[in-house]
Order: structure tokens, then C-alpha cells, then sequence
């Protein structure tokens, strides 16, 4: 499929965040959901070696593990979970023909491997040297990646991966090897597209469709289009927007079979200067009030 591929940021990627250097039992601070619990009283001061506490029940005390307190966990995929930072991140958003659609996890692997995929899907292959150029396009797609996960509010960025729903053969495979495709949904603005966009003054952009080869024509590219329209309800969008080659005959078969319609198309003279030229399609999610 063709779409627009959001141009990447002139930097490599580089570690998302470096883990915590902890001492004697890393611990992170739970902070209840209803209300922040009042401080503790202050205690006598009497007899301690800082003016509290003796000594001795000063260290045991600290090797005793703190009320509300759980253990630091890793930035690794099983730390997030854990951690409860990617627990939404467990839930499709849309499942169609056996492949299910979250919104990617946080981790170093599942980004890369979504880097893996959008970069086979848009690297146009060379004569000379096409393994190292590959490497370095995959690699601007990564730090762009990074870069929007970084610098966008959670309601404002997402990125979607398709995976197979049950999966049970395949119970070896990390979660992030199942990813077969993906794409990102951005909230915009753009003067050109609302326009013609009745009363918006936003919308949701999809970007960046890509599947996996040996995945093509069997329905994902449909989950992930219908995760995105899911999304867009989820934040109350009213209207859907993308992009698509002119002379793309399957990528706007699809659209159009999932209901959007083409609104405006690139002037001639961008053909002139070896460009292909991009249609702009649109579609209106059904938004209610009570929802």
C-alpha cells in the first residue's frame, strides 16, 4: 500500500532511557489512585543519631520493606507490563479475519521491530550497496519513531500493530515477533485538509500503512484501518484522513471499500518534475454526543 511516510528528524535513534542506578533494594513508590496519602507525623526527637530513632532500629527499619512500596523494575517488556504502564496496551482495538490490532508497547524490541516493517514496506531497493542503505533507512525510521513516541501527548500519537489474534501455534515467539503490520494515527490540523472538513478543526491522520509481504491480501491492512477508525472514536474525531498514490489502483480499493472518499488531488505540475501525484481521501466516523 501507498501512503505518506512521515519524514524523520536528521539525528540516529539513540536508548529510549537509561535504567536507574539503585542501591540495596531498589524500590519505586506506589501512589494510590484516589487520593495522596497525608504525610506521617513528625516523631520526638529523643536519643537517635539523628535525633529520632536509635541507630539500630534506624537500619532495621530500612532493610524492613516499606509499606506501598513494590520493587524497581527494568525498561524491559516484561517490567513495563508489569509496572502496569502497557496494560492497555493488552487490548485490540479492532480484530478482523484472525489478526488483532493494539496500540504498540513501549519497549525498545517492539519498536524496532515496527522500524523492521515499515522500512520493507518503503526502502526502494539499489544496485550497489542496497543492504547498508536499507540498514540506514531503517534506522531514520526508528529515530523517527522514537522521536514521536518522545514528543507527543498519548491522545494526540499512536502507533498500531497488527498481530495474529491466537496465535497458538507459535506460543515460542516473543509478542513483538508476531507484529505483521502497522500504522500511525496523528492528530492534525492542516489549513489544506480542513478546508474540506465541514465544521472540524481537527482530525485524525493515517500514515505509514505497511504489512509484511508474506502477509498481503489477507486481510490486515482491513484491521488496521478499522483499529484506526476505532481510535478516532476513542478520541472523538469526527473525520478520518489519508493520503494514496494516484496510479495506486489496490491502496485505493481498499479506502474506498472501507468508506473514504477522494476530496482533493496534487496539482499537475508535480508530475511534471518525476513526482507521482497523492489523492487526499476522507471519511466521516459516526461521532454521538452520548458517547
Amino acid at each position: 500500500m501507498a501512503v505518506l511516510r512521515a519524514s524523520p528528524p536528521p539525528f540516529l535513534p539513540h536508548p529510549l532511557s537509561r535504567p536507574s542506578q539503585c542501591k540495596r533494594r531498589p524500590t519505586c513508590r506506589v501512589v494510590a489512585a484516589t487520593a495522596r496519602p497525608s504525610p506521617a507525623p513528625s516523631r520526638p526527637r529523643s536519643g537517635g543519631v539523628h535525633g529520632g530513632r536509635p541507630k539500630r532500629g534506624l537500619l532495621a527499619a530500612r532493610r524492613r520493606p516499606a509499606e506501598g512500596r513494590v520493587p524497581c523494575l527494568r525498561a524491559t517488556e516484561a517490567g513495563v507490563g508489569a509496572a502496569g504502564v502497557a496494560k492497555e496496551e493488552d487490548e485490540y482495538l479492532a480484530r478482523e479475519a484472525g489478526w488483532g490490532v493494539r496500540r504498540m508497547a513501549r519497549v525498545g524490541e517492539e519498536m524496532r521491530r515496527v522500524a523492521q516493517v515499515q522500512a520493507e514496506a518503503f526502502h526502494v531497493p539499489v544496485a550497489l550497496f542496497n543492504d547498508f542503505f536499507f540498514d540506514f533507512f531503517k534506522a531514520e525510521v526508528l529515530s523517527a519513531l522514537i522521536y514521536r513516541v518522545r514528543n507527543s501527548p498519548p491522545d494526540r500519537y499512536a502507533c498500531l500493530v497488527a498481530e495474529e489474534a491466537e496465535a497458538a501455534d507459535q506460543p515460542s515467539k516473543a509478542p513483538y515477533e508476531k507484529i505483521v503490520g502497522v500504522v500511525d494515527c496523528t492528530v492534525q490540523d492542516e489549513d489544506g485538509i480542513l478546508k474540506h472538513l465541514r465544521g472540524a478543526d481537527e482530525y485524525l491522520y493515517v500514515s505509514g500503512i505497511a504489512v509484511l509481504p508474506p502477509f498481503r491480501r489477507r486481510k490486515v491492512g482491513t484491521a488496521l484501518l478499522k483499529a484506526c477508525e476505532a481510535l478516532g472514536l476513542q478520541w472523538r474525531h469526527v473525520f478520518m484522513v489519508l493520503r494514496a498514490y494516484e496510479d495506486d489502483d489496490g491502496a485505493r480499493g481498499l479506502y474506498s471499500k472501507a468508506g473514504y472518499r477522494v476530496v482533493s488531488r496534487d496539482p499537475d505540475w508535480v508530475s511534471w518534475v518525476g513526482r507521482r501525484r497523492r489523492v487526499v481521501m476522507v471519511k466521516e466516523l459516526p461521532v454521538h454526543d452520548d458517547q
